[in-house]
């Protein structure tokens, strides 16, 4: 089927799509003027919730602030505020509300509670688009008690967002002045315990005393350091001394005897020689000069052996030396040792006491916040905009309605249209002809309205003419 054969059907079955469309239009007109006028009280409420808060000076968290609004939401539409709104307003004292309520509920329940969720049903809480405002709608059949109970749940909203925060900071008071009580006592005992300490070991000042052994073991240190140095020195100076090559030792060339005898030994070799030249190995003089020789080198190794034996006691006395400083040191140590062994158990007590007045203070502070904050009667949220009576009403909305009619009419006309079509199928144009019977089209016949010249009576014989296209 296509738009040309649709719009035909319609043509053809338009009395069924008027028929439709009246009887749609004139329920829902008769229906609307029929039913009671329903008014609306809005008032807006304003919810500071990127604020801080006047009391502690503490910003929300942005972690907290998608759902923040949300959650004031189900707050504002929750059974407790409608029940305030109730006693509020005094509605269950009403002996007109406790008859209906009798003859709904028989006297099942509890008349609060019943009023409370018949509020909550006409209630209507629509947060404002990127906005921290958000309308409290209520929807009723009289203008001053809609407008009453908006604002009654705007008031009631207010007092229980304080309440709600009020009162978990009172008991978070009373666990906060328990805990006080017992951190003051903490303090004192690590405090007596500190005392005791430093009145046991005569600790008055242990820091002036630890800076003065620790100045003396860093000067033994260095002595000691530089008597190491000195005695590895020396111990070199004795091994080259005492060698073989004894004589090539700094120490016992640079002795002054050692080098006249060297001296002296050189010119008797060089008088030896000289008369060795002149005369034979038996003559006086030569068999002279070579005893002149043998006695300078007798002296020479006498004065080396005397210069490496002091060379080796010096030696001797710089290791008793180093080993005086060592032991000095040692006991040095061990003093500075325990002097930091009395500090660091000092310093665990007064970390104690430290921590104890950390953590008492920290209560302390805890506890004057909270009771500020349990006495606080301020509220992120205000009033913006009261509600006030309705002047004209909210519902039905006729002209809406009868739009809404026309709409819904012409497309359950058409569709009845249809239906009536596929119950009772005719061919309404070529196209219908050739998807019936399934061959193509060759001619069309057309009725037009005769005009014979003759007059009326041909007309009244031959009112139609056929023409063959």
């Amino acid at each position: 089927m296509n738009v040309h054969q649709f719009f035909l059907i319609l043509l053809a079955r338009k009395r069924i799509l008027l028929a439709t469309l009246l009887l749609t239009v004139g329920t829902t007109l008769v229906v609307s003027l029929l039913l009671p006028k329903t008014y609306k009280g809005s008032a807006s409420v304003l919810m500071n919730y990127k604020g801080i808060d006047p009391v502690t000076g503490m910003a929300m968290p942005s972690a907290l602030l998608p759902g923040y609004m949300a959650t004031q939401i189900d707050i504002i539409s929750s059974k407790n505020v409608a029940l305030r709104v109730v006693d509020h307003l005094k509605l269950a004292d009403s002996p007109a509300v406790q008859a209906q309520f009798q003859e709904a509920t028989d006297g099942a329940g509890n008349v609060r509670d019943w009023l409370a969720d018949l509020l909550l049903l006409k209630l209507e809480v629509v947060p404002a688009r990127e906005s921290s405002v958000v309308d409290i709608t209520f929807k009723g059949a009289d203008p001053q008690f809609v407008a009453a109970v908006a604002n009654a749940f705007a008031e009631e909203y207010q007092r229980a967002s304080v309440q709600l925060k009020v009162d978990p900071m009172k008991k978070a008071s009373t666990y906060f002045q328990e805990q006080t009580k017992s951190l003051r006592d903490a303090v004192e005992v690590a405090q007596s315990r500190l005392s005791k300490y430093q009145q046991e070991h005569g600790i008055v000042s242990v820091d002036n005393r630890l800076d003065v052994e620790s100045q003396r073991l860093n000067d033994l240190s260095a002595q000691l350091v530089a008597a190491q140095g000195q005695l590895m020195e020396a111990n070199s100076r004795q091994r080259m001394a005492g060698g073989a090559a004894g004589a090539e030792s700094p120490d016992v060339a640079s002795n002054p005897l050692v080098q006249n005898l060297k001296l002296s030994l050189a010119q008797a070799e060089s008088k030896m020689a000289e008369v060795a030249q002149r005369l034979g190995k038996n003559h006086p003089q030569y068999v002279s000069a070579k005893a002149e020789v043998e006695r300078m080198r007798a002296e020479l190794q006498d004065s080396l052996h005397v210069t490496s034996r002091s060379v080796g006691n010096n030696a001797g006395i710089l290791q008793q030396r180093e080993a005086a400083i060592r032991n000095a040191l040692a006991e040095q140590k061990a003093k500075v040792l325990e002097l930091n062994r009395t500090r660091d158990e000092m310093n665990v007590l007064q970390k104690d006491v430290e921590s104890a007045q950390h953590a008492f203070d920290a209560t302390s502070q805890r506890l004057s916040q909270t009771n500020i904050e349990g006495q606080s009667e301020q509220s992120e949220i205000s009033l913006l905009n009261p509600a006030v009576p309705p002047i004209k009403p909210a519902g039905p909305k006729v002209v809406l309605n009868t739009v809404v009619a026309l709409f819904l009419g012409t497309l359950l006309g058409g569709g009845l249209a249809l239906l009536a079509e596929m119950l009772d199928r005719r061919v309404r144009s070529e196209s219908d002809l050739a998807d019936v019977l399934g061959v193509p089209v060759l001619a069309n016949i057309a009725w037009t309205e005769a005009v014979p010249a003759s007059g009326h009576r041909l007309k009244k014989l031959f009112p139609r003419t056929l023409r063959l296209n």
